[in-house]
């Protein structure tokens, strides 16, 4: 008996017919012949022991389950859900899910051919409806840039409801594609919605915060990465992220698999898109997204985000409670929320002014240090901290 290597890529055993197939090519009927039988089985293992030794581990491992993995085609199909490619920044940090995991698959031509196996890697879901979480169907390009997700196209299974970027930004409102509502936000948010405020944001009006104690943008950003080491590699949304200024920043960084620039003014995302098109250090293949959407309903599925920033954002949010809630439901075992607000008054405001202070801020929502700790942790987070410098805040909490 000649037996080639090479073809032995299925076993197959018929007890009621008596026949046993080595390949593809080459049946043996043996009914007759035990000890043939028993030969051709020493053979058949033999050649498997060989071939392993041939082949890595892992490409032999995944040769011999071969005929129990699904077809490849139910993989990739043009309605594919929308992906992100996870990485590791470095070897230390490993995969957060497992559906992140790089795997290693050995095709027949490989095997032939005795080449080295080719390196699959498995895409995780990223956006999700806004209405019912379901995640959402993508056709187009796979990847989180600019320009993929500008040739793309999303669709709810459920809902049956589209989504698309006709715009600067992807937007995944509920009210997305509605032509009679028009839904009106507190002034708290409209204001940034004005296509002014959006302009001066980053022209003289972010920097006016130092006066209330904040240490400006670069040491608020080493602190606030300080905070997320444990989360490099994996997916960062930077909420009511405005025109974009710390989100930039962390896909500069290079250290996230995806950055997501995330925000309800339509105008600060174009303010955002506009300042990432006039940044050189900017290509196609950064990972960075532009997305608006409403905090208190953040269109990811549960538990699919690494880290959640939110530079002075909370003061502006119409309910702070449902805010964090939503961004401990997107946010996994482990993942870590940072934000940065404006305290009520510092510790040095003299008690007497206190009170007309509340009262004259009363359209925002200023809260104290131990008023954020208990929304927190009453939302699910655990491990809370903060720094204080005068009425600047930065806190942090973690999903247990």
């Amino acid at each position: 008996l000649k037996i080639r290597t090479t073809h032995l890529l299925l076993f197959r055993f018929c007890y009621k017919k008596r026949i046993i197939c080595l390949s593809k090519e080459i049946p043996y009927k043996l009914s007759q012949n035990i000890s043939l039988c028993s030969l051709i089985l020493k053979l058949h293992f033999s050649a498997l022991v060989a071939m392993a030794a041939l082949t890595s581990s892992s490409s032999a491992i995944a040769l011999l389950n071969k005929p129990f993995l699904p077809n490849r085609s139910s993989f990739f199909s043009s309605n594919s859900h929308s992906t992100l490619l996870r990485f590791s920044a470095s070897a230390s940090v490993r995969p957060r899910f497992p559906s992140a995991a790089i795997s290693t698959v050995a095709p027949e031509s490989d095997i032939n051919k005795n080449e080295t196996p080719k390196i699959k890697i498995e895409e995780a879901q990223v956006f999700a409806c806004p209405v019912c979480y379901q995640p959402l169907m993508r056709k187009g390009p796979s990847g989180i840039n600019l320009q993929a997700i500008y040739r793309s196209g999303f669709k709810c299974g459920q809902c049956n409801k589209t989504y698309s970027s006709k715009d600067e930004y992807l937007d995944l409102t509920v009210t997305a594609d509605l032509d009679d509502y028009n839904e009106v936000k507190p002034i708290t948010t409209e204001l940034f919605r004005s296509p002014l405020v959006s302009f001066l944001y980053e022209r003289g009006w972010r920097q006016a915060f130092k006066r209330s104690g904040f240490p400006g943008p670069d040491e608020e950003f080493r602190m606030a990465e300080e905070y997320f080491k444990e989360s490099e590699g994996g997916i960062l949304v930077d909420v009511s992220c405005g025109s974009g200024l710390f989100s930039r920043k962390f896909a500069k960084s290079g250290k996230y698999s995806g950055v997501i620039a995330l925000d309800y003014s339509e105008n600060m995302l174009r303010q955002c898109k506009e300042f990432i098109k006039n940044d050189n250090t900017f290509d196609n293949s950064t990972n960075i997204a532009v997305v608006r959407a409403d905090v208190s309903r953040l269109p990811f599925p549960s538990g699919s985000v690494d880290a959640v920033h939110a530079g002075a954002a909370l003061h502006c949010w119409p309910s702070p409670t449902n805010a964090i809630a939503e961004i401990c439901r997107v946010l996994r075992s482990g993942g870590v929320f940072v934000g940065t607000t404006f305290l009520r008054y510092s510790p040095s405001t003299p008690w007497i002014i206190r009170p007309f202070q509340s009262r004259i801020l009363q359209s925002y929502n200023y809260l104290m240090q131990d008023e954020i700790k208990d929304v927190c942790t009453s939302c699910g987070l655990t491990d809370y901290e903060d720094y204080i410098q005068d009425s600047f805040i930065m806190f942090t909490a973690r999903k247990p």
